[in-house]
């Protein structure tokens, strides 16, 4: 039964990263706004029509205005007596008086918080969508319509990774809806429309154009924002980033501001990538993201030409997980994945992504780059979850075999795995390789950021079982006309590939 008393809602942001110099500050409350459409028509804008501003969007946002929500939640949290009280000689006046301080201040007891945001109506039954920060942790949700009158929500479902929730309402009649539409249609320049509640402002409509695509401002792993120049301030976060003909482009997440305030600056996450993970909540309550079994790597300039690429493109696999879907397919470390899917991938943060889209128990088609030739492959999709929570349950030689390349190519001093360095640096009894145990200050290797104690498997993709093994290899490199030499090093952080670059003798 809807309240018809409206709460006094405050406003919140919490910062979300640090990026740039200074101290400028990403805030999960910013609402990305900015909108364009025709004056009195809720019809897609033509080319034409899109590159000119229009004279009023008072029509489409009037349209708009009861599909957008404000939320504000409450939330129970311990006081703590954070401050040290001060001690003073027995007897002091002043002991008295800070008792009495602190003890008016609550001490240990309770206390209630409160804090908004915004959302907006998916299904007229009572689906609400929103940020996941801006409901986390409440013990009231409450979601205020632009008529005033209020609803008690629930949570759905909830995704951290992408920072989205899925709400539900009990209304009395259907309420009025938006569909999601398709942000992989917006350029740079398009105008937008987005509706929010910045510091408890409900029903403010704010327009700007779109800044920016595919964004990645360090939130997490599926990071793929758009940017807008349109105002963002606190209690935005979860509001609608609207296209011309009024569909959800995106949902107003982040801005990035030195004060907390807008500079122009905001972040919405994209239909495309909203919309499935909001479909999953909706109708198992989690999500259920694909999963291939891969560590992978951002191939650079280096990395591509020392593997026969005339460009980087695609993700490089530095270590197939046991067990996993790419181990069962037959993908290798060392391996560049071109496709997946169907999909190119054009660089590595892409494959996240397109593999997490891909349905659960799929069989798909993937093309790897393997020793300069692609090779086509078949994955069953795994579910990531599922391998997440597996995770957490499973809790020779001598010093005459000491190859020296500090006059060499790699700067470089390596010796076979004895014992003796296993137990010094900590390497496992399956790892096989050389070790290095010293790197010459200045040299291709330091640049690199290769360190004593790191293990060298391979290279260019082939074992390497003792130092012999690797100063061959490098000679072959160079003399082929190769300029990096390709090295799949292990340490205790996993294996990774390093392009390093081969110096004349």
């Amino acid at each position: 039964m809807r309240k018809d008393k409206r709460g006094k809602e405050m406003g919140m942001a919490q910062s979300f990263n640090r990026k740039a110099r200074g101290a400028v500050a990403v805030l999960l409350a910013g609402a990305v706004f900015g909108f364009a459409g025709l004056p009195g028509a809720l019809l897609p804008a033509t080319e034409a029509q899109a590159s000119q501003a229009p004279e009023s969007i008072a029509d489409l946002a009037e349209t708009l205005l009861d599909s957008v929500v404000n939320i504000s939640t409450a939330q129970t949290v311990a006081r703590r007596d954070d401050v040290p009280r001060p001690e003073f000689p027995p007897g002091s006046p002043f002991q008295e008086f800070f008792d009495e301080f602190f003890n008016r201040e609550g001490g240990d007891s309770p206390r209630r918080v409160n804090s908004l945001g915004s959302g907006f109506v998916l299904d007229s039954s009572g689906i609400i969508v929103t940020n996941n920060h801006v409901i986390a942790d409440a013990d009231e949700i409450t979601v205020n319509f632009n008529d005033g009158s209020t609803l008690d929500a629930e949570v759905v479902g909830r995704d951290r990774e992408t920072d989205i929730a899925v709400l539900r309402v009990e209304p009395e009649e259907p309420l009025k809806s938006v569909p999601f539409g398709d942000s992989d249609s917006m350029r740079v320049g398009d105008w937008v429309m987005a509706i929010g509640n910045p510091f408890g402002f409900g029903g403010t409509v704010t327009v700007g154009i779109v800044s920016a695509l595919n964004r990645d401002i360090g939130s997490g792993r599926y990071d793929s924002f758009i940017q807008t120049d349109a105002s963002i301030n606190r209690g935005n976060s979860g509001g609608p980033l609207f296209n011309a003909g009024g569909e959800v482009i995106g949902i107003n997440t982040a801005i990035i501001s030195p004060t907390g305030g807008s500079i122009g600056i905001g972040f919405a996450i994209p239909a495309s990538l909203a919309t499935n993970i909001v479909d999953q909540l909706v109708q198992f309550g989690e999500t259920r993201r694909g999963w291939l079994g891969v560590r992978i790597q951002q191939l650079t300039d280096e990395l591509a030409e020392s593997l026969g690429m005339d460009e980087p493109q695609g993700a490089l696999v530095a270590q197939v997980i046991p067990g996993g879907p790419a181990e069962e397919a037959g993908i290798e470390d060392g391996d560049v994945i071109l496709r997946f899917a169907d999909r190119v991938v054009p660089e590595m943060r892409d494959l996240p992504r397109i593999v997490a889209d891909t349905p659960v128990g799929d069989t798909v088609d993937v093309v790897v780059l393997r020793r300069g030739e692609e090779v086509n492959l078949e994955v069953l999709v795994g579910r990531l979850e599922e391998a997440e929570q597996a995770a957490l349950r499973t809790d020779g030689g001598d010093g005459d075999d000491t190859a020296d390349e500090k006059k060499g190519a790699l700067g470089l001093t390596i010796s076979p795995l004895t014992q003796a360095l296993r137990e010094e640096h900590s390497i496992g009894e399956t790892i096989e390789g050389v070790v290095i145990t010293d790197v010459e200050a200045g040299s291709p290797s330091a640049e690199k950021g290769l360190s004593a104690g790191e293990v060298i498997l391979e290279v260019a993709q082939e074992p390497v079982a003792s130092p012999a093994d690797l100063v061959r290899r490098v000679d072959e490199l160079r003399e082929a006309g190769r300029r990096y030499a390709l090295l799949l090093v292990s340490n205790a952080d996993g294996e990774r590939f390093v392009a390093v670059e081969i110096k004349d003798e």
